[in-house]
């Protein structure tokens, strides 16, 4: 017996299971695809199969980690191929193209359901279209997550040998002739209190910032503080998003 008759490959794999389950199968069929794909993926990052030693290989295979993803056919348990570098040689920054598409377009998704939601439709309207449209099931829960990412204020990094949230403070404006947002400043501090928005707000004002309509954002009590002593005259505007 060949070794093709002792193991299918991932096409006849795929039409086997479509063959018996038909469009039941399309969760496990796109599980099965995605495997091969990141499977060669790395075999040609590597410049060698698993296993395969080369004068030009890059590094080598190192086994898999397990990965859960929603997709709009259903949940896939994935294993995604790791590597590790040659022995002295640097990290290799190896992520499979094929999965990252994917999440590229769930992601898509999500800021889909986060702006109905943030227009006002409801969260068992936005369900209830996900579903008609892409066939996929969100929950009542996971309208307002999907939401949450588009305001995420706090990030990871390494402070005084320690690794701590911090704040992104962020300022966006929009020019009245062009009507385009455009970002003004962007600044990492340990927390959202006052002084750190009032130094960002100060600084962006010392480089030349001119705000000749009026302020936008959420209520936060650091943040109204600031915008009180930087920019008193000015009018304000309680983000929709956040009310």
């Amino acid at each position: 017996m060949t070794h093709h008759e002792e193991q299918p490959t991932a096409i006849e794999s795929v039409l086997g299971l479509l063959s018996e389950h038909g469009l039941g199968a399309m969760a496990r069929a796109m599980q099965t695809l995605l495997h091969q794909a990141m499977k060669l993926e790395r075999s040609e990052f590597l410049r060698a199969s698993s296993g395969e030693r080369t004068d030009e290989h890059a590094g080598h295979a190192n086994g898999f980690k397990d990965k859960a993803m929603r997709t709009r056919v259903g949940p896939l348990a994935l294993r995604v191929p790791q590597v590790r570098p040659l022995p002295g040689g640097a990290p290799l920054g190896f992520y499979p193209q094929s999965l990252e598409r994917g999440e590229r377009g769930e992601r898509a998704l999500k800021l889909a359901i986060a702006e109905m939601y943030v227009q006002g439709v409801s969260t068992r309207r936005v369900t209830e279209i996900t579903q008609e449209l892409c066939g996929l099931e969100v929950t009542s829960m996971d309208v307002p997550r999907a939401a949450a990412e588009l305001d995420a204020g706090y990030g990871k990094v390494r402070h005084a040998g320690s690794v701590i949230s911090c704040a992104v403070l962020v300022a966006l404006g929009v020019r009245e002739e062009a009507g385009k947002r455009m970002l003004l400043g962007i600044s990492v501090s340990l927390s959202e209190a006052e002084v750190h928005w009032s130094a960002f707000l100060e600084g962006s004002r010392k480089r030349g910032l001119e705000v000749t309509k009026l302020v936008t954002s959420d209520d936060h009590a650091g943040r109204r503080a600031a915008r009180r002593a930087v920019f008193p005259n000015l009018p304000w505007q309680r983000c929709q998003f956040h009310l």
